[in-house]
């Protein structure tokens, strides 16, 4: 088995991945706690550095070439999701610093686990990309925005700390990623097989040793931020495949929009409630947004999947035997 099909193969597993890593914390905290600190940033950032190795200027050429369904998506995760997050933060009466936490991982980008759900639900992975690079472009201005403006009347939110933070974290690390695929093409066709699996790595960590710092807290009182963050992703997952429908795409191009709203980049959320919010809490729903997303996500890519190879066999002509 070549490296790059192991490391898909293991990539396909990152529900499973997230799952293990965060009751292995609940279960044992000191196994991931170590991970903490200036380690989180540094995890997230080497995620979107994967993320800009696998991108290449033709990709932003593409853009162009499905302007709509990149829009809409875009549009769909900064307006369906902040709105779901302030709405279940709400209406679900989470403690405050849970409710910071929801609203501000309900601001950010769609999550790079998006494209490999995408695959497997056989959705459009190439417009997946697109959208996911697109729409972490742009938190670097409207994550603290849409933070600032639904969060604000809660605690305050330093917007000015969490544009910078989002510069350092998610636009140095994408930008020095395309320049190494162009200015070291050999080095980057090394790394871009277990890119992949070493984001989904990166991710496990981070939300692993967040749930293990609060293993206490969410063992005693966690079931209404599991519920309130279920019905955030959940929520994204049916409004995206409505919105992208209402526009008139296909199937598979709703599929992927559905997607791709309902899949959060956790990590992010992560390293800003870590770097910019006084009570810890406040990362613990990023953290389990990651669980959360993803086995929404994988639920309804195996849904979809079932549902494409049942389309494929009918379609095939019926053999006739004498």
């Amino acid at each position: 088995m070549t490296i790059e099909k192991l490391g898909e193969r293991l990539t396909r597993w990152f529900p499973a991945w997230v799952l293990i890593g965060g009751a292995l914390a609940l279960w044992r905290p000191k196994l991931f706690t170590w991970f903490d600190g200036d380690m989180i940033t540094w995890g997230l950032a080497v995620i979107m550095l994967g993320m800009g190795i696998t991108l290449s200027i033709d990709d932003f050429r593409a853009v162009a070439r499905m302007p709509k369904a990149v829009g809409a998506g875009v549009l769909a995760q900064y307006l369906i999701m902040p709105l779901i997050g302030w709405a279940t933060a709400k209406l679900t009466n989470l403690p405050l610093p849970f409710a910071v936490g929801v609203i501000l991982v309900s601001c950010c980008p769609g999550g790079t686990a998006s494209n490999v759900v995408t695959y497997i639900a056989r959705g459009h992975v190439a417009l997946s990309v697109l959208m996911t690079m697109c729409s972490t472009f742009a938190a670097i201005v409207m994550t603290p925005i849409m933070t600032k403006w639904l969060a604000g009347t809660l605690v305050p939110v330093p917007a000015w700390g969490l544009f910078l933070s989002t510069i350092k974290v998610v636009l140095a690390p994408l930008v020095l990623g395309l320049l190494l695929h162009h200015a070291a093409p050999r080095f980057s066709r090394a790394i871009v097989p277990i890119a992949p699996f070493i984001s989904v790595l990166a991710i496990v960590l981070i939300c692993a040793s967040i749930i293990g710092s609060s293993a206490a807290v969410l063992l005693s009182s966690g079931a209404r931020l599991v519920f309130a963050l279920f019905l955030l992703h959940s929520g994204g997952f049916a409004l995206g495949y409505i919105l992208a429908a209402l526009f008139g795409f296909d199937m598979q191009i709703c599929r992927t929009v559905s997607i791709e709203v309902g899949m959060q980049n956790s990590g992010l959320g992560a390293v800003l409630a870590r770097r910019h919010f006084a009570d810890p809490l406040t990362a613990v729903p990023c953290a389990i947004s990651a669980t959360m997303h993803s086995v929404i996500g994988s639920f309804v890519a195996a849904l979809w999947r079932r549902s494409s190879n049942a389309e494929r066999r009918a379609d095939e002509p019926e053999i006739v035997s004498d």
